[in-house]
């Protein structure tokens, strides 16, 4: 069959998005892979489906796929494409959105400049639940890495955060040096995140200000991650190095993240594009 499909980006972490309301599909995760072959097929970091809500309280079901075929909770970046997603399908008219996730329910609303909110709820910091393997809850954990060829073990302070999805958030001098690449798929994989975990490399230039990189789980290095944004600004806070309103600046550009602390909501605030439709033969 003919499968419709929208090509978006937000600040370079791209996505197709699925409509699969008007639309009668069930995609396997081969086909996922197939899809974000970059050579063969269309590339994506993650696949994006819309579906109709179990709960009829929600506007839409949001599903997210990474590269490698697995189901993800959440994601940031891809829910303010969401938002423009359906308002171009004309599948809404509606400027603020309620949408139901695996881990969750999120609010994105349009803003009066074409930028896109996503209310994304308060972070979880309790271990158990995102997940993250340990004896005590804390704000830095140390974790010790296995050696691998090119990689000696060694140990590294890092904040555990959950967004509704796992992320370890590293505090580094220069994202340009650090080894993202090296590091990234250790700490992914490691058996104190039996959920593996997204990876933020994170550099404060000042109280209102970051620089991040980050190694998402099942896709490997990105040029934006809405929720790592999110995680990297809460584990600045709760180490007092950062304000209650910061510019996250990611390799495809900047977002803005404001968190008021204890158990107020991250809201995330960005651009996004749209790239090319489509239609693909499955």
């Amino acid at each position: 069959m003919l499968l419709r499909f929208t090509k978006m980006h937000g600040l370079g972490n791209d996505f197709v998005l699925l409509d699969l309301i008007t639309q009668n599909f069930q995609i396997r995760d081969d086909q996922i892979r197939a899809m974000a072959d970059r050579r063969t097929g269309i590339g994506f970091d993650q696949l994006l489906i819309v579906e109709p809500p179990d709960n009829p309280t929600m506007d839409f079901k949001y599903r997210i796929f990474n590269a490698d075929g697995s189901e993800a909770e959440q994601c940031g970046n891809g829910a303010r494409c969401f938002l423009r997603f359906v308002r171009d399908r004309g599948l809404t008219i509606k400027s603020s959105i309620k949408l139901e996730t695996n881990t969750g329910n999120i609010e994105c609303r349009l803003e009066p400049d074409g930028d896109i909110s996503v209310n994304m709820g308060p972070p979880i910091l309790q271990p158990d639940k995102i997940p993250f393997l340990t004896e005590k809850p804390g704000i830095v954990y140390d974790l010790s890495t296995t050696p691998t060829l090119g990689c000696p073990a060694t140990t590294v302070k890092l904040a555990a955060i959950s967004m509704g999805n796992p992320h370890a958030v590293l505090l580094v001098d220069d994202i340009e040096t650090a080894a993202v690449a090296q590091l990234g798929p250790l700490i992914e994989h490691h058996e104190r995140f039996p959920a593996r975990v997204n990876v933020g490399f994170m550099q404060v230039i000042n109280r209102s200000q970051i620089k991040l990189r980050v190694f998402e789980r099942g896709v490997g290095e990105t040029r934006a991650c809405g929720t790592g944004a999110c995680a990297a600004m809460v584990a600045g806070r709760l180490q007092g190095l950062l304000d209650a309103q910061v510019e996250v600046i990611l390799l495809g550009g900047s977002l803005k993240i404001s968190w008021a602390g204890d158990d107020h909501p991250v809201i995330m605030t960005g651009p996004v594009a749209r790239v090319f439709e489509g239609r693909l033969q499955i």
